[in-house]
């Protein structure tokens, strides 16, 4: 059973979802829940007794979408997106057909016909040409398009403009939750792009008349503003691809003409298209597309400031939901602060989504949404596990929260759901008193540090913080996770972490405050940095950095570029470098290192799990290179020491709570710090303590799903304790 908390029950920092026709069991869930506000979901309204039970009343607000008589009225103004077709392969003389929409679901999409000549592209990815406008025509009424003369053999795809028909998170519900078939009179909403003639106008007079149509609600919860992140559904209506961070349902006839007129230069289809990768995140971002992020980001945190004013003006508070039609809001960037909002509300996939939510920049508070969703694909099916969940997102997201406590929490969906499954209710009631405990026990201290800061190193930087090798929204994928643990593994490790972009870190050096450097990733992303190691100016930089003393971490193919007969540009630091049967010829001798503090946890040197690894042989550069875990002919875990610095390579680290133990070991180490295992410190590796010195107080907590027994180690004493499963404890020191 998982761990009850013993502590006297409070009431506060909870947000619950309500609906309407169960008014009796609504009042039974916020006393016990101890909830002080409560929330309508998409597809929910809010019963006339919610501004009874609580001190504050949210509500869903979309002003994009949820008006389809006047999204009806206006065609003009649907949301477009940049979507590019199969590919084709000419199959020898004649013209070449390609319809556009083959294998996307079009109840989502139709082609955008507008100035096709300028917004669309076509080109020969066999050669890479772009086929002129006059090689070319389009079927308006098929969305067919022929290519006159194609070369033989070669392959073609269109780069196209569609329209959005169908709002995609209301598509998603609508498709998830059978609306369909539980009320068929449900419309299938339209979004409208605020660019486009009317739209603005029309969305801050809608609002003011929502906010005087509803004095109940004291908090507009945005949801979110005007683009939603890219996502396509196949033909049978499932997810064909998807990009948390996608800007190609950013694009518009419109937005593409203004950025032309400020900027000086025309984007192209194939600016967004990207071959097919649609700039995801893995991609290195172009000059063009960072361009466009920079452009977009402006546009949106000026219209979104004008919605908030407007809430402000009628006495509310604005809350954004980082989610959905979230494009343009990104919270680390530097227009988002000038958008003045009051808070920002996210789902908890993970403890570095629940870090980032919880370190958002220019709000006066940050609430998180646990999971489970109360939808029916968790609740009503056979073999429903909605406890299990709630457990899993708690113990995943608890470690975060104590580093990084977040103002508020809460659930999202249908609560009468819920209501059907009492031993959830339960657990869920003992998640929010353990919440509320962080903080009152706490006294709004943060815990204690390691005295010097992590630096992650991508082309990403600060933009992205607690953001990498994420591909929609902290969803498992298996050539990511071997990556993503790190972040995972450091939103709940005693470090303060800056997210560093090479850009950065090449024009002004690693800022003085980081004792060790990360860079984790597969060769040719983003996160390993890719054309950025061409030139050799950032290797040189991280050379003298690390001599001078600080730490260096790889992960799976760090600082990788083929150049100079090294595939690992810093290998010479970081001692291995990756085998691409390039040098078979090559004889080496690795030597087990026994008994190292980095591996002090693992119960013996092949146990150490690096995931999907980096993908081929690691081998070690020369005899001073310790290898720490060394398996099936390849370098999993190696340290070496270079100039007065050091350096620790893993070969993945996808998050256990061990791997994650094995990471705070090789960052003290790194820093040559090693005396830090012995303050602070937990013996078993599935415990973490948070230390509060000013509090004289300590938090121990178990990361396993069984009872353990372990002794903390700080302030030259000893305590042993023993956690149940999923447990916790606060100790008073003195």
């Amino acid at each position: 059973m998982p761990h009850k908390t013993h502590s006297p029950r409070t009431t506060g920092r909870v947000t619950m979802p309500i609906q309407e026709g169960i008014d009796d069991q609504i009042r039974e869930l916020v006393t016990a829940l101890g909830a002080d506000a409560v929330r309508n979901s998409d597809g929910t309204w809010l019963p006339e007794i919610a501004s009874e039970l609580v001190d504050r009343v949210y509500s869903t607000y979309f002003p994009a979408r949820g008006d389809q008589d006047w999204a009806l009225a206006h065609p003009d103004t649907l949301v477009n997106q940049y979507l590019m077709s199969a590919r084709v392969t000419a199959m020898g003389q004649g013209p070449l057909t390609i319809d556009v929409l083959d294998g996307y679901f079009r109840e989502q999409f139709v082609p955008c016909y507008e100035r096709v000549e300028r917004f669309w592209e076509v080109i020969d990815r066999t050669s890479g040409e772009v086929v002129a406008p006059s090689g070319w025509s389009v079927d308006e009424s098929t969305g067919v398009l022929t290519i006159a003369e194609p070369t033989p053999w070669h392959e073609y795809t269109v780069g196209f403009l569609a329209d959005q028909v169908w709002d995609t998170t209301q598509m998603y519900n609508y498709i998830t939750n059978g609306w369909g078939e539980t009320d068929p009179t449900r419309v299938k909403e339209r979004p409208y792009d605020v660019r486009k003639n009317g739209v603005w106008e029309y969305a801050q007079q809608a609002l003011r008349e929502w906010l005087e149509a509803h004095p109940e609600v004291d908090v507009v919860r945005f949801t979110t503003f005007f683009y939603h992140f890219t996502i396509a559904f196949n033909t049978h209506g499932e997810e064909k691809f998807v990009d948390w961070f996608g800007y190609s349902a950013s694009v518009s006839p419109e937005a593409i003409d203004a950025f032309e007129a400020e900027y000086g230069y025309a984007l192209r289809a194939e600016d967004f298209i990207d071959a097919g990768y649609y700039n995801n995140p893995f991609r290195v971002p172009s000059p063009r597309f960072r361009d466009w992020i920079s452009f977009q980001s402006r546009f949106v945190a000026d219209k979104a400031k004008r919605l908030v004013d407007i809430a402000h003006e009628a006495g509310r508070e604005a809350m954004m939901f980082l989610g959905d039609n979230w494009i343009g809001t990104e919270p680390f960037g530097e227009h988002f602060p000038s958008i003045g909002l009051d808070a920002v509300v996210g789902s908890a996939g993970s403890a570095a989504t629940t870090r980032l939510i919880a370190e958002i920049p220019g709000v006066r508070y940050s609430e998180v949404r646990f999971l489970p969703y109360f939808f029916p694909d968790v609740f009503n099916h056979d073999g429903a596990d909605p406890v299990g969940q709630a457990n899993d997102s708690w113990l995943t997201s608890r470690r975060a929260i104590v580093r990084k406590p977040l103002d508020r929490m809460g659930y999202g969906g249908y609560v009468s759901l819920a209501l059907e499954f009492p031993e959830f209710i339960d657990r869920i009631t003992d998640i929010c008193q353990e919440f509320r405990d962080i903080h009152e026990q706490s006294g709004g201290e943060l815990p204690e540090n390691a005295p010097f800061a992590v630096g992650i190193l991508n082309a990403w930087g600060p933009l992205r913080s607690w953001q990498t090798h994420m591909v929609a929204h902290a969803l498992w994928y298996k050539a990511a996770y071997s990556y993503v643990g790190v972040i995972e593994a450091l939103a709940g490790l005693p470090f303060k972490v800056r997210f560093l972009s090479f850009d950065e870190v090449r024009e002004q050096g690693v800022p003085e405050e980081v004792g060790v450097l990360i860079n984790a990733g597969a060769a040719g992303t983003s996160y390993s940095g890719g054309e950025a190691w061409a030139d050799g100016r950032l290797a040189e930089i991280l050379r003298e950095w690390v001599a001078a003393g600080h730490g260096l971490i790889g992960v799976g193919e760090p600082a990788a570029y083929d150049k100079g007969g090294s595939f690992i540009q810093l290998s010479d630091v970081l001692g291995v470098d990756r085998e691409r049967q390039l040098t078979l010829n090559t004889d080496r001798y690795p030597t087990l290192v026994e008994g190292h503090v980095i591996t002090a946890d693992l119960k013996r040197a092949s146990a150490f799990d690096d995931g999907e690894g980096a993908g081929g042989d690691v081998y070690t550069v020369s005899e001073r290179t310790q290898v720490l875990s060394y398996d099936d002919g390849t370098v999993k875990i190696a340290a070496n020491e270079f100039g007065a610095g050091r350096a620790v390579y893993f070969s993945g680290l996808p998050y256990s709570f061990t791997n994650s133990r094995t990471l705070q070991r090789a960052l003290y180490w790194a820093a040559g710090r090693e005396d830090l295992l012995s303050r602070w410190f937990t013996t078993h590796p599935a415990t973490e303590v948070a230390w509060y010195p000013g509090r004289r107080k300590m938090l121990v907590t178990n990361n396993a799903y069984e009872a353990v027994t372990t002794t903390v180690l700080g302030d030259g004493r000893e305590w042993q304790l023993t956690l149940e499963p999923m447990g916790s404890a606060w100790v008073d020191v003195d």
